[in-house]
């Protein structure tokens, strides 16, 4: 995608202020979801956990649970990279307790709004939400014992400065649990530059193999893919029409295309 890291901020920030504001994806626009409680039960979540989240924390925004991966303890401390309106945020709260503490972390001011208007409404004082990029985290270095993200590092231009502050925000020791979107072979130029399917959380993903050495490169050690599922059906009923019918038209299988989108759940550890 021929745009500079700035216009890619700037093109996600607007798609999640919609959603956001609308509680809904952008229309023919593309996001990572559809309907919200459907997403969510498909990628993972049980009916239970559902119905416990704050009115509008869920905007099916996911792509995996990586939460039920993560054996969160009473007294963790939690960050969540790209929390949105505190879906995983608020889960989180509740698993670690009343002595740990969870923060969220996302670019977007609607949703940093919204989620503390969650926060407000439930009257948790053990979750907090704080503005700004993951590739620079608002957050103090050996601070957090267990890092969450689910199908944020994907939209961002350079995953490796974001896996650099995971190591860096994590305790020695402290652990990383992220559900993301991975490619298992490079989109065809149609799709790659298409805002849709980047904010479709498509576009912006990496090859699986330069998003796992690039969790190498970071420093983080005992990278272990947990969940290794099929995106590329959620991919489709995103993407909108036209950019399909595009696709078809350059003689794309688009099929063909949608089968190489994965989403992946990856466990990591900082070493110490």
């Amino acid at each position: 995608m021929d745009k500079s890291e700035s216009d890619v901020h700037q093109i996600v920030r607007d798609r999640y202020a919609y959603i956001a504001r609308h509680g809904m994806p952008v229309p023919e626009a593309g996001s990572c979801g559809a309907s919200p409680a459907q997403i969510a039960e498909r990628l993972g979540y049980q009916p239970e956990q559902i119905d416990a989240a704050p009115a509008g924390a869920n905007l099916g925004v996911g792509c995996g649970a990586p939460l039920a991966e993560a054996k969160l303890s009473p007294g963790e401390t939690v960050l969540d990279l790209g929390s949105g309106a505190g879906f995983d945020a608020f889960r989180a709260a509740r698993e670690v307790g009343e002595t740990g503490h969870v923060i969220g972390v996302d670019m977007t001011p609607e949703m940093i709004e919204r989620a503390r208007r969650n926060a407000a409404a439930t009257g948790r004082t053990n979750v907090e939400f704080r503005s700004g990029q993951i590739e620079a985290l608002p957050v103090a270095s050996g601070s957090v014992d267990v890092i969450i993200s689910n199908c944020v590092i994907n939209l961002v231009p350079d995953k490796a400065a974001v896996y650099r502050e995971v190591a860096r925000v994590l305790r020695p020791g402290g652990r990383m649990i992220v559900s993301d979107v991975v490619l298992d072979a490079p989109l065809p130029p149609v799709i790659a530059e298409s805002v849709a399917a980047l904010t479709g959380c498509v576009a912006g993903a990496s090859l699986r193999s330069e998003y796992l050495e690039t969790i190498r490169a970071a420093g983080l050690a005992d990278i272990e893919v947990v969940h290794d599922k099929g995106f590329g059906e959620i991919a489709l009923a995103i993407v909108p029409a036209d950019l399909l019918s595009e696709a078809k038209a350059h003689g794309i299988d688009v099929m063909a295309v949608a089968r190489t989108v994965r989403s992946l759940t990856i466990r990591a550890r900082k070493p110490g």
